[in-house]
């Protein structure tokens, strides 16, 4: 017995011994396919798994009919006329709704989505399937596409019930910046899921930078009227640049005077730069802030995902 295990010792030292010349086994990539065809493969995997939820496809467009409905009729033809100036607070109100409403349930209801797709991509993962890029960008790219066909039933719908011109620039702009919101909206809610262990304590962080979001959007207190020590939290709130950037591209140029009290005859353009510091030849740099909000919430979002796991094991 002992010989035949001296034996075995032997040829287990002899098989691990590596021949002369021979090099150490070497993979020149981390995954066995390369970056675009793990794209090709998330993107395949993302829309199979949206296009079978139905619930939350169809909730998500169900209410958005009925949300453009509602505000629809709350604010009917109040951008049709602007005669004083409560037309152009109501008008505001109105944009400030529409967005925050749309954007905010797009937000919380996209959150058990990504805490479902995250348990499998851990998984998928330490298999060595791919990695966090590919998986953020599809998941992000097919949200994206279904937000596109829900804004633009939202836009159909909200634009024409609220009154507002019919010029190719204009709609054009709030379909934009509407697109824009959601998108935003809905990647804050990603990237705040990627960050925390549970959908309930991500719908607690939510929660908490959506009160800030409407105290600093310049709705409830104008940018000008707040305390300059912390006008600069006004500058890092997504919803303000879409609030200027919604108000300023209707009724920025307008050059239909009214009377204002305390401050005499005032055009709407006039007014909307002393009130809320809105000029309509900074729109450009308005929606390029929307891309840039989108981005930075992404970069986020894969960092989460990539350097966090909350796998209970």
């Amino acid at each position: 017995m002992f010989v035949v295990g001296r034996e075995n010792q032997q040829v287990i030292r002899e098989v691990s011994t590596p021949s002369y010349g021979s090099k150490d086994l070497f993979f020149h990539t981390e995954y066995a396919q390369p970056f675009l065809v793990q794209c090709k493969a998330c993107l395949w995997k993302q829309h199979s798994s949206y296009w079978r939820n139905p619930q939350y496809n169809v909730t998500r467009f169900v209410t958005t009919i009925v949300i453009a409905a509602i505000f629809g009729a709350v604010f009917f033809n109040k951008g049709q006329k602007i005669q004083k100036q409560q037309d152009v607070l109501n008008m505001m109100g109105a944009l400030f709704a529409a967005v925050v409403f749309h954007g905010a349930i797009n937000q919380n209801a996209v959150q058990p989505v990504v805490a479902v797709e995250r348990t499998v991509f851990y998984r998928e993962r330490a298999a060595g399937m791919y990695s966090s890029l590919p998986y953020a960008l599809a998941q992000v790219t097919i949200e994206s596409l279904y937000i596109v066909i829900q804004t633009s039933i939202y836009t159909i719908l909200l634009y024409p019930l609220i009154g507002f011109e019919w010029t190719a620039a204009k709609f054009l702009w709030f379909y934009f910046y509407m697109l824009m919101s959601v998108i935003y909206f809905t990647m804050f809610g990603m990237m705040t899921m990627s960050l925390t262990p549970s959908p309930q304590i991500s719908a607690v962080l939510i929660y908490f930078f959506l009160c800030l979001w409407n105290l600093f959007s310049g709705f409830i207190i104008p940018r000008p009227q707040i305390p300059i020590w912390s006008r600069w939290c006004y500058w890092v709130t997504p919803l303000s640049w879409t609030v200027y950037g919604l108000l300023t591209s209707q009724v920025g140029q307008q050059d239909l005077s009214f009377e204002v009290p305390g401050a005499g005859n005032m055009t709407v353009k006039e007014f909307i730069k002393e009130e809320f510091g809105f000029e309509y030849d900074f729109l450009p740099v308005v929606a390029a802030a929307h891309i840039g909000w989108i981005l930075v919430f992404f970069i986020v979002f894969v960092c989460a995902i990539k350097y966090l796991n909350f796998q209970q094991r």
